[in-house]
């Protein structure tokens, strides 16, 4: 929210030295956020002048300048060289002298152009920060200005004006206002607030015929509890508005567009009520509000075609729909430069159905912002009053006693709390007096019996519904800085989970390897969710980008993504990693209506909910790049290969405390001779090896990938409950290589399974540490040579016992799979 400091100034008493930076100090203390300053880029002397005489002259680039005589003080002229032309002698318009500067850091200083010495600049409202459109000099007379010649013109268009901008929480949605914002600043300052809302006197119209009907109750609140329409006819939709106006809504962050819709919009910065305005004479009969029919659409402002969902609730002539209640109006009675009567809606409508339609139809409004976070019902007919004063005034309009009323009466809410309530929930010591001083101060209505207090929220204050909200609000009013810093204590417990340490240690083994950490965004495209898996995926309702409409199967798309980033910053050598969830469709329907509000769903909805929503597997992926080692003064560069990805899936299963296997195979996006499934006690849990190269170039990758893809829930699943070190053996190993020549269908940790059953006690370990294919092996075989490293407990093994153990080791592996000794 954006305070023009002016404009809050009306309201609340301001130091005369205050600045932006000084408000949001305040505002800080009552919980707002700064976020920053605007406006003040102008200096002057930028002074009201009046052009005497000029003469054009043609130039010989074919342009026409006029050479200007202007009165910038009395008795005072400048000559200033002007292309615009649609000024004439004797007008009054905005003259910036030397020394001034204007948005943008433009310095004006005397200089010489088109053979003149120009001393100074006429200028237009765009350069003057008024508004966007260029549409030539700004006449002051067109704003119904006819100011002294050398008056301080940032004084009379209000341009030396600066604004304030706080974050708003959702919660708050009162401070959405420059009367929220003024009341807020009066509880941190104790300045004196005066509430804009109590100087309108409320208007009531008859004659339109209205009807408010047909609503689908949403947690047990009908979709309009209030709707209230005046009527203000004989207006000058051309007139200009008036530059005060214009600059508080560009230091608010809105433009400026016409005098009707201005003004609406100018309510509602200062309220907090949303406004829309009709063309009277394009409203065909009476209102209605209701929801809309099956197949119903309507085109909205923004010139685009819009069909409406059953839930939508809509604003209606007897034509049909004229607008989306909350959100966005109709093109069909849009007010326009011929509009003469007009027709001002203030309303009050559900939060959820207004946020479920911006959402739906992705209108995001100023009005839709307000009303998702709560409107005042009590403020809609002032208003609407405030609006149509604004329209006599600026606008030359009547107030011409048409006009309708709905609203439905809405019990009080009473919170019953004890005194001592809020020192107990928040830790501080509040007195009584702390207490019920703070809770009348926001407006509640406050009575005592003994310790019991019975508390009525202020209408603006949709947010107090718990005797803790009114506990949050002493805690926040008397200070944050009172409530004392202890420290918590230690619940008792046997600290981490067995599933938690199980993700540290694999997270520490990994990052401690010198592979980096990262986290990515969950959303693919459906080319990414394709590559390494196939089938349904899960897609959004609403992504938040159209291209990354589904959310993940796989870490590595993400992955190869954040890799490809790193190499386009010139960052070679990457070797990352990511735990977290994919998410996997299952075989039952997204469920299309959602419980809202407070009503607990059937049994049969949480059924469908739960059956509906994806699998959401934890898992742990890599992707590594360039080179493992750089080059040294001794070695060269060791490049990233396929091994390094094994290597990690090792350090992966060593620290569940689990021997992983390998198992070749052709796995869709890697490389179909360097990937397999990694096995764990015989089941599968994930997947390694180098990714395919088209699919590289995919991603704009020319080198090799190497990459892994792990289950940690299936890891965890088979891991240990406890880890136990391995038995110590302190005696004098043997080792030998083995060569076998096998089909090479068959897998090489089928071959070491045999060897490690054959071998018996005496083997302790066996690696592959050759896998080779060509001359002088027969097509269709591979050899495939073995480490083996024999140890006993007691002694100290001969070779020849070593060579009983590799014996029969290779015998079971010939019985098996027919492996044969390479000779």
């Amino acid at each position: 929210m954006r305070i023009p400091l002016s404009w809050l100034r009306e309201f609340v008493e301001l130091p005369d030295n205050a600045t932006p930076h000084t408000v949001m100090a305040e505002l800080v203390r009552v919980g707002l956020e700064e976020e920053g300053a605007h406006g003040g880029e102008l200096r002057g002397p930028i002074v009201v002048g009046k052009v005497l005489e000029f003469v054009e002259e043609e130039q010989s680039n074919g342009k026409t300048i006029r050479w200007c005589q202007v009165e910038v003080a009395p008795g005072v002229e400048n000559g200033i060289v002007c292309g615009a032309r649609n000024f004439f002698a004797g007008d009054k318009v905005v003259v910036t002298l030397p020394g001034a500067a204007l948005p943008g850091g433009f310095e004006i200083a005397a200089r010489k152009t088109y053979g003149h010495i120009s001393d100074g600049m006429i200028a237009s409202s765009r350069e003057l920060g008024l508004s966007d459109e260029h549409d030539g000099i700004l006449r002051l007379e067109t704003l119904g200005l006819d100011p002294e010649v050398g008056s301080d013109a940032l004084e009379i268009l209000g341009l030396g004006e600066s604004a304030a901008e706080v974050n708003v929480t959702p919660d708050r949605g009162y401070c959405l206002s420059i009367r929220g914002i003024a009341r807020e600043y009066s509880h941190a300052s104790g300045a004196r607030f005066t509430d804009p809302a109590a100087l309108v006197s409320p208007l009531k119209g008859t004659g339109i015929e209205l009807e408010v009907s047909d609503l689908t109750p949403i947690h047990n609140k009908l979709g309009c509890s209030s709707f209230h329409l005046i009527g203000v006819s004989g207006i000058d939709a051309r007139a200009k508005t008036p530059g005060w106006m214009a600059t508080r809504l560009k230091l608010a962050g809105m433009r400026s567009i016409s005098i009707a819709v201005d003004i609406t919009n100018y309510v509602m910065l200062e309220l907090g009520q949303p406004l829309h305005a009709y063309d009277a004479d394009k409203v065909q009969g009476g209102f209605s509000v209701r929801r809309a029919h099956q197949g119903e659409s309507i085109e909205t402002l923004d010139g685009k075609e819009r069909m409406l969902h059953a839930e939508d609730l809509l604003i209606c002539d007897h034509s049909g729909p004229i607008g989306i209640a909350g959100v966005m109006g109709g093109a069909r009675t849009e007010v326009s430069e011929s509009t003469t009567s007009v027709i001002l809606e203030a309303a009050n409508f559900d939060p959820i159905s207004i946020a479920r339609s911006a959402r739906r139809h992705k209108l995001p409004s100023e009005a839709s912002k307000r009303f998702e976070r709560g409107v005042d019902p009590l403020v809609g007919r002032i208003a609407a009053a405030r609006a149509a004063q604004l329209l006599v005034k600026l606008a030359g309009g009547k107030v011409d006693g048409t006009g309708a009323d709905f609203n439905t009466e809405q019990p009080a809410l009473q919170i019953e709390m004890q005194l001592s309530f809020p020192s107990e929930l928040v830790g501080a010591d509040f007195s009584a007096e702390d207490v019920v001083s703070t809770l009348s101060s926001i407006g509640c209505e406050v009575e005592a019996n003994g310790e019991l207090l019975t508390v009525v929220p202020p209408s603006w204050r949709p947010d107090l519904r718990h005797k803790t909200d009114l506990a949050e609000e002493v805690a926040r009013l008397v200070g944050y800085d009172k409530i004392p810093v202890r420290l918590p204590v230690a619940p008792p417990g046997r600290g981490l989970t067995r599933r938690q340490q199980l993700r540290r240690r694999v997270l520490a083994a990994l990052s401690g390897s010198g592979i980096t950490e990262v986290l990515n965004y969950p959303f693919l495209s459906e080319q990414q969710n394709q590559i390494f898996t196939g089938g349904e995926s899960v897609r959004l309702e609403n992504p938040l980008q159209g291209e990354f409409p589904e959310l993940r199967k796989s870490l590595l798309p993400g992955l190869i993504v954040a890799a490809q980033r790193n190499l386009s910053r010139s960052n070679l050598d990457v070797a990352i990693f990511e735990e977290g969830s994919v998410f996997l469709p299952t075989d039952s329907a997204a469920v299309a209506e959602l419980p809202v509000g407070n009503l607990r769903p059937a049994d049969s909805m949480l059924a469908s909910l739960n059956a509906s929503i994806p699998d959401q597997p934890r898992m742990i992926a890599s992707v590594m790049l360039g080179n493992w080692l750089g080059q040294g003064p001794s070695f060269g560069a060791q490049p990233v290969s396929y091994a390094h990805a094994v290597s990690a899936v090792g350090l992966v299963a060593k620290a569940a405390g689990l021997e992983a296997e390998l198992e070749q195979a052709k796995i869709p996006g890697f490389h179909p001779g360097r990937a397999g499934y990694v096995l764990v006690n015989g089941k599968r849990v994930g997947v390694v090896g180098e990714l395919h190269p088209s699919v590289a170039k995919d991603f704009h990758i020319s080198q090799a990938v190497a990459a892994f893809e792990l289950n940690l829930d299936l890891i965890h699943e088979l891991a240990p409950e406890v880890l136990q070190a391995g038995e110590l053996r302190v005696m004098t190993a043997a080792t030998q290589d083995l060569s076998l020549v096998v089909d090479s269908s068959i897998s090489s940790a089928e071959i070491a399974k045999a060897i490690t059953e054959g071998a018996g006690e005496l083997l302790e370990s066996v690696a592959l540490v050759d896998d080779y294919r060509g001359q002088g092996i027969a097509e269709g075989k591979k050899s495939l040579t073995f480490n083996l490293v024999f140890r006993a407990q007691d002694k100290t093994l001969t070779q020849q016992e070593a060579s009983a153990s590799r014996d029969a080791a290779v015998a079971l592996a010939n019985q098996r799979h027919g492996a044969e000794l390479r000779a």
